[in-house]
């Protein structure tokens, strides 16, 4: 007896000494994480100084799928709620399936903003901040968002130029210059953060608009691989913290970090992408007012976006 009851002590004093050990190292992870996201935070208010985010309501809720669905602004005037969106993007998620979905919704889209009837799509944030935003896309698509990123343009110029200092990898398939502050080559290259925002804002072009959106989700899938395939996981924290000066949104750091951990980590197809609206589903007339328009079906488009995200 007295044997046995030594042998159990012994393996009790291990278990309790692995145990011990395990708790260290979780606690010197976080404590890692914490400190590299406050490093990130810190090396972006230098350059952008003390910024105060407007708190915006949002009712959002996850979606009758489970997905946790996240609208996406991108817009140059951070914190003015007069400016319009310049990107809309819903970004889907599902844990159980894990799997990352990206649908963009074009500015022009000419549909009905609750309370100011019909307008640019992009007119809602400029109207009622993100929150109107939510409930013309659920007016107009039947799609629930849970969570809102209003995303100034500079955080994405620091975060590519954070997690990839020699650059990103990228074909211009022609010259662009107009309206993006840079000059940008056609051919295989190199591009810096400022170049990149400069490949995916172009849009004087024939195809204007439509070859954006296109641009900015080639580059989003292309990030995402890039991301994967250089083992970012040490760095998100601090990435996570570099950007977030830049970002309002009502997401907290742990939701975020899990997410992409959680993306980085899991095997996975590549980001699926979806563009609103979808060929043979709009015309084009000139409202006045307005001018330009994108006049969609909105039942095609409806359903699109319920199958893909779905």
């Amino acid at each position: 007896m007295k044997y046995e009851e030594k042998k159990q002590k012994k393996k009790r004093k291990k278990w309790k000494l692995i145990l011990l050990t395990l708790i260290l190292l979780i606690f010197a992870l976080v404590g890692y994480s914490y400190y590299q996201y406050q490093q990130g935070v810190s090396q972006s208010l230098k350059k952008v100084g003390k910024q105060s985010q407007i708190p915006y309501n949002f009712e959002g809720k996850k979606d009758q799928y489970g997905n946790t669905n996240i609208l996406i602004l991108g817009s140059d005037a951070r914190g003015k709620e007069t400016s319009r969106s310049d990107t809309i993007m819903i970004a889907s998620y599902n844990e159980n399936k894990g799997t990352f979905k990206l649908a963009s919704i074009m500015r022009d889209c000419y549909v009905e903003i609750p309370g100011y009837g019909k307008h640019k799509i992009n007119s809602a944030f400029a109207l009622g901040g993100p929150e109107l935003m939510r409930q013309t896309i659920k007016q107009n698509f039947d799609v629930d968002l849970q969570y809102y990123a209003i995303v100034d343009f500079q955080g994405f110029v620091q975060l590519i130029d954070e997690a990839f200092p020699n650059g990103v990898k990228i074909n211009v398939e022609k010259e662009m210059s107009a309206n993006i502050g840079v000059k940008l080559e056609p051919g295989v290259q190199r591009l810096d953060g400022k170049h990149l925002l400069g490949y995916v804002r172009f849009r004087h072009d024939a195809i204007g608009d439509f070859g954006r959106v296109k641009r900015q989700q080639k580059v989003i899938r292309l990030l995402g691989q890039q991301l994967t395939s250089i083992q970012t996981i040490p760095k998100l924290p601090k990435l996570v913290g570099v950007v977030s000066p830049y970002v309002n949104t009502n997401m907290n750091t742990p939701d975020i970090l899990f997410m992409g951990k959680d993306y980085l980590t899991k095997k996975k197809e590549k980001v699926s992408t979806l563009r609103i609206p979808i060929d043979n589903s709009f015309t084009e007339p000139r409202i006045m007012g307005e001018g330009d328009v994108l006049d969609i079906d909105l039942e095609k488009n409806r359903q699109a976006l319920h199958q893909f995200i779905s």
